[in-house]
């Protein structure tokens, strides 16, 4: 991991010349983060150029099964070798990906370069989370990790916007060209700036735990995919095989790791409490920010007629919220050197929002909604900055790479299986509504109503009873994080 210095010229010196990489690291996250939202609203295009309706669900499914098994990889790879040549190893390989996804010439190859986009995507987010950790001392973690929740959900504000410009104005190619100019003004940025700091090093990577992870991993989001289908049900062959699979797959993961000398995922982590806390609520808060980035969008396409354009930009109030609650978290952790007051807190913000969903319906007022987005993005923001920063504390520097990576890879996971759980309980609402005599609109606004509610309800309320049980520790109460030495 890091060489690290508690010497305050260098401190300082570092901190006057991060402006610049500041931009430049977080850039990187917000490069992945935008390809995960700029896709979905070019999709409809895509399929009616391409044909192949039935692949529709494999394009998203190809870079998120890719992107999500390479996290923790990366992370812990990252620790042990250092950060720099792993995330411009991923910033290259998703721009070689995103030119491949653009001249794409039929669904077949755009779904294998989605995977190659998904190799490199893998690396940005947690590198990025590790280093802030690694860049700033704790004085600063706080305003640091609310830029980075901003960064979030800043991708979400622009992606649907971007999506759907590109496909009504250009081509839905740009959609994964528009990566190009970012990634080279990031690479150009990050390369002479970002110190090349080693690793702890170790010996050969866990090359049996990786296989292992991998398809233990990848036959858990198949699964999940395969119900994501309307006439799939919990068991069906091709939803049950896989999760089954998986299940024994983990399993053996476990003992492999147990006696491995270098393990992806060391497990000795989750004897700290907050560690383990924090990954729970992460995994479980994921079913909350789906609840609204994912069904309100189809509420407003479906339910009121709108375009995919419009509804990306109707969710703003979502975003924004979330934005707001994320720089104000990371704001008050700043101040008062604690966050687990602010992250109790926050759920309660998203059972409010949520439960006033359940009244939705075609008619709903503009600024009902407003208010009711805004509830729930200002208690999902915490949830994006607050948890990274007691995360990243919880663990030895030379783990904070596995750390950041972990708790990605557990809000992607929880993300997987909510949309896989909410999507059946969705199609069965608009069913029995229409079979119930209720236009089509009618019966989205129902089964909007119905999903938002429980989902976010759901999580928020798992994640309050899992956040009672964390201990009430200062950010310095784990130890000095100051900047790294270059070599």
């Amino acid at each position: 991991m890091t060489a690290m210095t508690t010497a305050p010229a260098g401190t300082e010196r570092q901190e006057r010349g991060n402006g610049l990489l500041l931009f430049g690291v977080l850039g990187g996250m917000f490069l992945a983060m935008l390809d995960q939202t700029i896709v979905g609203t070019a999709l409809p295009r895509i399929t009616a150029d391409f044909g192949g309706a039935g692949l529709y669900t494999w394009v998203v499914t190809a870079y998120l099964l890719t992107s999500t098994v390479t996290v923790p990889l990366y992370g812990r790879l990252s620790d042990a070798y250092g950060r720099k040549p792993l995330l411009l190893i991923g910033i290259v390989v998703f721009l070689v990906g995103s030119v491949l996804c653009g001249l794409a010439q039929n669904m077949g190859q755009l779904i294998a370069f989605r995977g190659v986009q998904g190799l490199g995507a893998g690396a940005l987010l947690p590198l990025s989370l590790a280093l802030m950790a690694d860049l700033f001392p704790p004085d600063r973690s706080g305003r640091v990790q609310g830029a980075i929740g901003a960064v979030m959900a800043a991708s979400y504000i622009a992606g649907p916007f971007l999506g759907g410009f590109f496909t009504d104005h250009a081509s839905w190619r740009w959609a994964f060209f528009v990566n190009i100019p970012i990634g080279a003004l990031l690479l150009a940025i990050i390369v002479p700036r970002l110190p090349r700091v080693p690793g702890t090093g170790g010996s050969r990577p866990d090359y049996l735990g990786i296989a292992v992870f991998t398809v233990a991993i990848s036959s858990l989001l198949l699964g999940l995919t395969e119900k994501g289908l309307d006439d799939h049900t919990w068991t069906s062959a091709p939803v049950i095989g896989p999760l089954v699979a998986s299940a024994v797959l983990l399993a053996v993961f476990v003992l492999v790791e147990a006696r491995a000398e270098q393990p992806i995922i060391p497990l000795h982590l989750f004897r700290d409490r907050t560690y383990t806390i924090v990954n729970i609520t992460s995994f479980f808060t994921a079913s909350c920010l789906f609840a609204g980035a994912v069904f309100l969008p189809r509420y407003f396409q479906q339910a009121q007629g709108q375009s995919a354009t419009s509804s990306g930009l109707h969710i703003y109030p979502l975003m924004f919220g979330m934005v707001a609650g994320s720089v104000l978290t990371g704001a008050l952790i700043s101040k008062t050197r604690r966050y687990k007051p602010w992250l109790l807190a926050a759920p309660f913000l998203i059972v409010a929002g949520a439960l006033l969903c359940s009244g939705l319906a075609v008619d709903t007022p503009t600024w009902s909604l407003v208010a009711w987005m805004a509830l729930i993005g200002l208690g999902i923001g915490p949830m994006l900055s607050g948890l990274t920063v007691a995360v990243q504390y919880s663990v030895p520097p030379s783990y904070i790479g596995t750390a950041s990576a972990n708790l990605t890879f557990f809000r992607q996971i929880g993300g997987s299986v909510a949309l896989a759980v909410a999507g059946t309980a969705y199609t069965a609402v608009v069913r029995d509504q229409a079979a119930g005599h209720a236009g089509l609109a009618d019966a989205h606004a129902a089964a909007a109503a119905t999903v938002i509610p429980w989902l976010a309800v759901a999580g928020a309320v798992v994640a309050v009873v899992a956040l009672a049980f964390l201990p009430g520790r200062t950010v310095l109460d784990f130890g000095a994080r100051t900047a790294p030495v270059p070599e």
